[in-house]
């Protein structure tokens, strides 16, 4: 077809880079014959926010400010907010509810699996992952803006994006995924929540994303 299509945006995860998607699922196969753009940008291991440091490591505004509108200027796209979804993995998830929910008019839906919450919530991730890094991301002092969990408290459940987040039983993210779940529970925005057999790795997130086709292109 000729278009115009709706646009995913697909977010890596902290070890990977713009390719992992392609090379590790099957996306191109289940996605065959589907009229939806897909995008992955590279967010090296910037955690989708810009940098306190590092002010060239603008990952949040390269996507919102740089990357969406350049996309669509180039391709045929539907240039608007409520045909462009935004989903991924681990790093990704959390970028992806992140951005969703500082910027609700620009997305239909936001998708995370296995979301690293922790991410601007606290500066001790649930792996071995340096503090100092972290630190040169969101400073020492975490600002709310990038915390989904305080996102959360001031969205306005009317005029947000679904919001769809999954995670595995054996996935150490797991107690943040609850947690925001309850949260979001407690503060009555809407939102569907899944567990699901499995760990954090490939074939939880390759599974994953097939379940989840149905419900990107209702969401569209």
């Amino acid at each position: 077809g000729q278009g115009p299509f709706p646009v995913l945006y697909l977010l890596h995860g902290l070890s990977d880079d713009h390719t992992a998607w392609t090379r590790k699922t099957l996306i191109e196969r289940m996605l065959a014959g589907i009229p939806l753009i897909v995008i992955m940008p590279d967010g090296g291991r910037g955690h989708y926010t810009d940098s306190k440091t590092a002010p060239r490591d603008g990952y949040e505004t390269a996507i919102m400010q740089g990357l969406i509108p350049f996309v669509d200027n180039t391709f045929n796209t539907i240039p608007k907010g409520n045909k462009r979804l935004i989903a991924g993995l681990s790093m990704g998830g959390y970028g992806a509810l992140k951005l969703a929910m500082k910027h609700p008019d620009q997305f239909a839906g936001a998708l995370s699996f296995s979301g690293a919450f922790n991410f601007g919530h606290t500066n001790v991730h649930v792996e071995p992952l340096k503090t100092v890094e972290l630190e040169a991301i969101f400073g020492k002092k975490l600002d709310p803006q990038n915390d989904v969990f305080a996102l959360a408290k001031k969205l306005n459940p009317k005029k947000m994006p679904a919001l769809h987040f999954d995670c595995g039983h054996d996935d150490f993210t797991l107690s943040l995924n609850q947690e925001l779940h309850q949260l979001l529970n407690k503060l009555k925005v809407p939102h569907q929540y899944e567990e699901h057999p499995g760990a954090h790795n490939w074939n939880y997130w390759n599974t994953g994303l097939l379940r989840m086709i149905p419900w990107m292109l209702k969401m569209l």
